[in-house]
């Protein structure tokens, strides 16, 4: 176990210079991005107040999924501190702008034997959460280390991590006992985990916690058509989370289906805001004009696409759709979350790569709430079917509701296995 972890040391220090700094500093100099040196090296704002209760996600994604988990904790546990890691900036953002109030940020440190001994010595968790599958040796040997229960929560494993981590499972086992609870997405998750060397009685099948987000504001869809300057009854599609390879066919489909809907509205939201100006040229360069949702509410030409270019809104954006196209799987990524557009009745397209997110997928193709495309030619000519046709959109609306209503539970499960390491009254 010594020498692995000084081969996991030495290739992350090498990975440090070689990668993540040149990295880091373009993105400093070219987009303005902060790299938090201090706080990466584990030199963070202690927490004050006493333990808290350590939420770690890597994301955007991530951070809006563990929404229910910190208001459950909220009210389970409201005299305790509650903070929130992580790893990118735009995560960053979106946990300041919606937890204001209800939980503290800070940056994950780099997993180095000496940032995380600081970074969990300044944080001073009870217990730490977490989402999904984020494994970190350095990280959990430094709250093992103080005895902190650590628990995997909506954990997942992709095929792709499934094949890397078994050319290391020895190294996976002694690695994953430093985790008490894995609370898994599904079965075949479990399954994975248990096979890398968790052992079978730490891990729970508790389900997805996307399937229980927080409620939109009143008002949300009247806001949002105001915002995007939509007329009363016009039609509008989104193209969420698209990759590279996506916008072409995205905008050929467009084009298909103006030919039976004229007002159309496409609003086209790219995975990375930091391609905005990529597409935007793309959407020029096929003869429209684009306006970025950031410069909204102005008026805009008629006919133009709106390019979503700010983080965490896309979800509740989705509540104006008629359609949704989910990106990341017309190209071999491995697709993105469907169940935020069916939470809000719409009929869903995605392509045929979604193993990422192969259950959910499944569980609404099987419901009738969504289709698979195979391209530009397909992704047209379901658009224009949908479009035509309200009583089925609705139909197919109703069905992904149902069918995401039907796996409720995960949070109510998630808290107990949290409240189980916390104890009564958040004492670990």
């Amino acid at each position: 176990m010594r020498l692995m972890l000084w081969v996991y040391d030495a290739l992350t220090l090498v990975a440090l210079a070689l990668v993540y700094a040149p990295a880091a500093l373009a993105r400093r100099l070219a987009r303005g991005v902060r790299v938090h040196v201090r706080e990466r090296l584990g030199f963070v704002t202690p927490v004050p107040g006493g333990p808290c209760a350590w939420i770690h996600a890597v994301s955007v994604g991530e951070a809006i999924a563990a929404a229910p988990l910190l208001e459950g904790l909220r009210r389970l546990y409201p005299d305790l501190p509650l903070v929130v890691t992580t790893v990118t900036e735009t995560g960053a953002r979106v946990v300041r702008e919606r937890y204001a109030g209800l939980a503290a940020h800070r940056f994950f440190p780099l997993d180095l034997p000496g940032a995380a001994r600081r970074a969990v010595a300044a944080i001073g968790p009870a217990v730490v959460v977490v989402m999904e599958t984020e494994i970190w040796p350095n990280a959990l040997r430094a709250l093992a280390a103080r005895g902190v229960p650590v628990m995997i929560a909506n954990g997942r494993i992709s095929d792709r991590a499934f094949r890397r981590y078994r050319l290391v499972r020895g190294f996976m086992r002694a690695v994953l006992a430093g985790v008490r609870v894995f609370a898994m997405q599904s079965a075949e998750d479990a399954r994975r985990i248990i096979a890398l060397g968790a052992e079978p009685e730490r891990v729970f099948v508790t389900g997805n916690l996307k399937h229980e987000p927080a409620p939109d504001p009143p008002g949300a869809v009247d806001l949002w058509r105001r915002l995007l300057g939509l007329q009363p009854g016009q039609r509008v599609w989104i193209a969420g989370s698209t990759h590279r390879g996506e916008e072409g066919p995205v905008l050929l489909a467009h084009r298909a289906a103006l030919a039976g809907c004229p007002d159309l509205t496409l609003v086209l939201a790219p995975r990375h805001p930091e391609r905005t100006a990529e597409v935007l040229a793309q959407v020029g360069a096929a003869g429209w004009p684009a306006v970025r949702r950031s410069e909204l509410p102005r008026e805009r030409e008629p006919g133009a696409v709106i390019v979503l270019d700010t983080v965490g809104e896309l979800a509740t954006l989705y509540a104006v759709a008629d359609v949704v196209f989910v990106g990341g799987s017309l190209v071999p990524h491995g697709g993105h979350n469907t169940l935020e557009a069916a939470l809000r009745r719409k009929p869903v397209l995605s392509g045929p790569h979604t193993q990422n997110f192969r259950e959910s997928t499944a569980l609404l193709a099987a419901a009738g709430a969504a289709v698979v495309v195979q391209g530009a030619e397909d992704l047209g000519r379901e658009l224009r079917r949908l479009l035509a046709d309200p009583g089925l959109r609705a139909t197919m609306g109703e069905a992904g509701l149902e069918a995401v209503a039907a796996r409720h539970g995960a949070v109510r499960e998630t808290l107990e296995l949290v409240a189980r390491a916390l104890g009564p009254g958040g004492a670990a």
